[in-house]
């Protein structure tokens, strides 16, 4: 079986390319590869989700599930007096994601290879994004969002992309049970940006 971008060490060849791609009125190039969420283009959830998101710029903010960085490195471009943590378990996603960095020449950023959060515990944030790896199963999705709330400061958000497909409607439940709000942001082919604030 074939393994997928979530996997700690990928097998597939490598087969790296290189893009640009315009995210808040900001142009950005990524080094991509084979065995990486979305390689060829940055998937439309993720766009929504960065035109979406509110980053204040002294923000401490985490990226759970970075890939090779297009949220983070856009994310530490408007946190620019704060700090951005890129979580990925993927190692090949990391290592693109720390050269991504250095590509674009973004300094306020750490970023690490993390099983869920396990390279973040004691850490707190004030913003948690995620484009969550839906591939992995329901019980992970989960976790990074009731896990998540441990780490998140007093009046922390967590903002989360999901397709209603992909499992959006159980996902709100799950926020909603964990989150004293949760914002519906917007909805755009079927893809819907949800806000939680703890």
């Amino acid at each position: 079986m074939a393994d997928h971008y979530y996997t700690n060490r990928p097998g597939a060849a490598h087969d790296e390319q290189q893009f640009s791609f315009v995210l808040r009125e900001k142009e950005l190039r990524f080094w991509t590869d084979a065995g990486v969420f979305s390689r060829d283009r940055i998937d439309f959830g993720s766009v929504l989700l960065i035109e979406n998101m509110d980053i204040p710029s002294r923000a401490r903010v985490l990226d759970v599930g970075c890939g090779y960085g297009p949220i983070g490195l856009t994310v530490a471009g408007l946190a620019d007096q704060g700090q951005v943590t890129m979580i990925d378990v993927n190692e090949r996603a990391v290592d693109l994601a720390r050269r991504n960095a250095e590509l674009n020449n973004v300094k306020n950023v750490e970023i690490l290879v993390s099983d869920v959060y396990s390279s973040v515990q004691g850490k707190q944030f004030d913003i948690i994004l995620t484009n969550p790896p839906i591939r992995a199963g329901k019980e992970i999705v989960h976790r990074i969002f009731t896990e998540g709330y441990e780490l998140l400061a007093e009046g922390g958000e967590m903002w989360v992309v999901i397709q209603k497909k992909q499992g959006a409607p159980s996902a709100l439940k799950k926020l909603q049970e964990t989150y004293q709000e949760v914002i519906e942001v917007d909805r755009r082919k079927g893809y819907h940006i949800f806000r939680a604030i703890k």
